[in-house]
C-alpha cells in the first residue's frame, strides 16, 4: 500500500511541474502560425496527428521551431502522464500482472526521459555559445527524446506474448501507441529545429 501510494504521489508531482507552456490555447490560431506548423508537421511520421495536436497553440508558437518543439515535447509528457496513472490502477486493482507492472516502470523511465529533453530545450533557449555547444545540447535532447521512445516501445513489446481472453493488452498498447505517436513527432520537430539553426548559423 505505501508503495503505491508513493507511485500516485510521484505521478500527481510530476503533473505539478509540467511546463506552463501548455496553458496557452488560442481560440483562434492565426493563418501564418498555422501554416508554419502544417509545414513543419509534414516532416513527422504522424503529419495529421501532429497538425491536430498542435495547431492549437498556433498563436504562441508563430514561427518558432524552438517553441514548437518545446510545445510537441509538453504536450506529450502532458498525455503520458494520465497514462501511467491509469497504468497503475489497472495494475493494482484488476491485473496484477508483471507485464503492467513493466509497462509501468517503462513509461514512467520515458516521462524522466521526457522531462530532460525539455530541460535541455529550455536551457538552449536562453544559450548563446558556439555552434559546437548548439550541437552539444540538440544531441542530448535527441538522446532523451530516443530513449522515451525506446522505453515506450520497450513497453508494448512486452504485450506480444500475452494472449488471454479479456486481458487489456489492446487497450493498453493502443494508449502507448498514440504516446509513441506524439513522441515520434516531437523527436522529428526537434531534429528539424537542430537542422534548421545549424543552416541559419
Amino acid at each position: 500500500m505505501v508503495t503505491v501510494m508513493r507511485s500516485i504521489l510521484l505521478i500527481l508531482f510530476l503533473s505539478s511541474l509540467l511546463p506552463p507552456i501548455l496553458t496557452v490555447d488560442p481560440p483562434l490560431p492565426s493563418s501564418n502560425g498555422s501554416d508554419f506548423i502544417r509545414t513543419a508537421c509534414n516532416t513527422t511520421l504522424y503529419p495529421d496527428l501532429c497538425f491536430s495536436t498542435l495547431s492549437s497553440f498556433a498563436n504562441s508558437i508563430q514561427s518558432d521551431s524552438n517553441r514548437l518543439a518545446r510545445v510537441a515535447i509538453s504536450l506529450t509528457l502532458h498525455n503520458t502522464l494520465p497514462l501511467l496513472s491509469y497504468l497503475q490502477n489497472a495494475y493494482n486493482r484488476d491485473h496484477p500482472t508483471p507485464v503492467l507492472r513493466d509497462c509501468f516502470e517503462n513509461l514512467k523511465d520515458a516521462v524522466d526521459d521526457m522531462r530532460g529533453s525539455m530541460k535541455q530545450m529550455k536551457e538552449i533557449v536562453s544559450a548563446s555559445g558556439s555552434v559546437e555547444s548548439f550541437r552539444f545540447q540538440m544531441s542530448n535532447v535527441k538522446t532523451w527524446l530516443s530513449a522515451a521512445l525506446t522505453n515506450e516501445y520497450t513497453c508494448t513489446d512486452g504485450f506480444k506474448d500475452v494472449h488471454e481472453d479479456g486481458s487489456i493488452k489492446d487497450d493498453v498498447c493502443s494508449r502507448v501507441d498514440v504516446v509513441k505517436k506524439l513522441t515520434s513527432n516531437a523527436l522529428a520537430l526537434v531534429n528539424r529545429y537542430a537542422d534548421e539553426s545549424v543552416i541559419i548559423s
